[in-house]
C-alpha cells in the first residue's frame, strides 16, 4: 500500500512538473503577449480558486467573502510597489488628498520582505480570528455564508471611503519598480508569469498534501456530518479555523500575483459579485477536485474574456446561463462529469466498456424452475 502511494505521489509530482514546464516554456511561444498576460492573471485567480475548493469542496463551508482576502493580499504588495520608487516622499494620491506625512501603517511596507509576509499573514490572521469567533459558536451553513458576505460589505465600504490612505475607489495603480526591476519591462513580466506558475504548482501541492492524508479525511467528515464528528471525540472548530486561514492565505497570494499582472488593485475586488464568481469557478470545474478548481477558473475566465470581446453588451447573461447549466445538468462540475460519466462514454466509443453483470429473470432462473417442479410433484 505504501509503495503504491509513493508511486502515485511520484507520478503526480511528475505530471505537475510537466504541466508547469509546459506553461513556462511552451505557452509563451504559442500565445500572443495579450493572451499570455490574460493567462498569467487567470493562473493567479486559480490559486484563489484552490483556496475556495479547500474550504467549500472539502470542508463544506461556502464562503462568499474570499474577495476580501484576495484584495488584502493585493493591497499588501501594492503598498510596497507604491513606496518602492520613493525614498522619503508620499504617493501622489496622498499629496493630492492633503496628507503631509506618510501614515504609520504604511511605513513598514518600504520593506519588500515585510510586504511579502503581509500578503500571507494578514489574510490568514484575519480569517483565523473571524473563523474562531464564528466556529466556536457553531455557526455554519447559510449563516456562515451570510457572515462572510457581510464582511465583504464592511471592508468594501471602508477601503472605498479611504481616499487619502488607499486612493478610494481608484485603488492603487501606476506601479513602476519592484526590487529595482521595471515592472512594465517584458522580461520582468515574464518573470512574474513564471512565478505565478510556480506558486500555483506549490499551492496545488499543498492542497493535495492536506487533502490526501488524515487531515483531509477529517475535513471530509466535517463536510458530511459535523455532528457525528463531535460525537466521535473530535473538535471541528480547530480544523475549520486552520483550513479557513490556509484558504485565506491562498487567496491573498492569488491577489498579490494578480496585482502584479494587472497593475491595479481596487475595492472592486472586495465586491460581493467577485466573491460569488470565485464560487462559480469551483462549481464549474467540480467541487472537491483540485484540478477542477484550476480548470474552472481558467475556463470561466477565458470564456468571460472571449464573450466580452464578441458580445460586450450581453456576456453577463452567458455567464449566468453557464452557472445554471452546471447546477442543473452537471452538479459535479466538468471534472466530476468526466470522472463518472464521460470516461464511461469514452470507453463505450472505444468498444472497451465493461460488461455489467446481469441476473436471470424468475422464469429463466434454473433454481426457481427446480423448486416449481418439486411443488408440482
Amino acid at each position: 500500500m505504501k509503495r503504491q502511494r509513493r508511486r502515485l505521489l511520484l507520478m503526480e509530482i511528475g505530471v505537475t512538473l510537466a504541466i508547469a514546464l509546459f506553461l513556462i516554456f511552451v505557452m509563451p511561444a504559442v500565445l500572443t503577449g495579450f493572451r499570455l498576460s490574460l493567462l498569467a492573471r487567470f493562473l493567479a485567480l486559480a490559486i484563489a480558486a484552490l483556496g475556495i475548493d479547500l474550504i467549500w469542496g472539502y470542508t463544506g463551508m461556502l464562503s462568499l467573502g474570499h474577495g476580501v482576502f484576495f484584495a488584502l493580499g493585493g493591497y499588501a504588495l501594492a503598498m510596497h510597489l507604491q513606496l518602492a520608487p520613493l525614498k522619503n516622499g508620499l504617493p501622489e494620491f496622498m499629496s493630492l488628498s492633503g496628507i503631509l506625512k506618510l501614515p504609520w501603517f504604511w511605513q513598514p511596507f518600504y520593506s519588500f520582505g515585510f510586504a511579502a509576509a503581509a500578503v500571507v499573514i494578514i489574510p490568514a490572521v484575519l480569517a483565523a480570528i473571524l473563523g474562531y469567533l464564528v466556529f466556536r459558536n457553531r455557526i455554519r451553513g447559510v449563516y456562515f455564508s451570510i457572515l462572510t458576505q457581510a464582511a465583504t460589505i464592511v471592508f468594501f465600504n471602508f477601503f472605498n471611503g479611504q481616499q487619502g490612505f488607499f486612493n478610494g475607489t481608484n485603488g492603487l495603480t501606476n506601479f513602476k519598480t519592484l526590487l529595482g526591476a521595471t515592472v512594465s519591462n517584458n522580461q520582468t513580466r515574464f518573470v512574474f508569469y513564471t512565478l505565478t506558475v510556480l506558486f500555483l504548482a506549490a499551492a496545488y501541492a499543498l492542497c493535495r498534501w492536506l487533502t490526501s492524508d488524515r487531515f483531509g479525511r477529517v475535513l471530509i467528515a466535517i463536510r458530511d456530518d459535523e455532528s457525528r464528528m463531535r460525537f466521535s471525540g473530535y473538535n471541528p472548530t480547530g480544523f475549520k479555523v486552520v483550513v479557513f486561514a490556509i484558504s485565506a492565505a491562498l487567496a491573498g497570494i492569488g491577489g498579490a500575483l494578480f496585482t502584479l499582472q494587472s497593475g491595479l488593485i481596487s475595492p472592486k475586488a472586495m465586491d460581493i459579485a467577485f466573491s460569488i464568481e470565485m464560487v462559480i469557478w469551483v462549481a464549474v470545474g467540480g467541487r472537491a477536485s483540485l484540478i477542477g478548481a484550476i480548470l474552472g477558473a481558467l475556463l470561466v475566465n477565458f470564456a468571460k474574456s472571449l464573450l466580452s470581446e464578441q458580445f460586450p453588451g450581453i456576456w453577463v447573461f452567458f455567464q449566468g446561463a453557464l452557472f445554471l447549466i452546471v447546477v442543473t445538468v452537471l452538479p459535479d462540475g466538468v471534472v466530476g462529469w468526466l470522472r463518472y460519466q464521460g470516461f464511461q462514454h469514452l470507453l463505450t466509443l472505444l468498444g472497451r466498456n465493461k460488461q455489467v453483470a446481469t441476473y436471470p429473470s424468475l422464469e429463466e432462473d434454473p433454481e426457481v424452475q427446480h423448486e416449481r417442479e418439486n411443488i408440482r410433484n
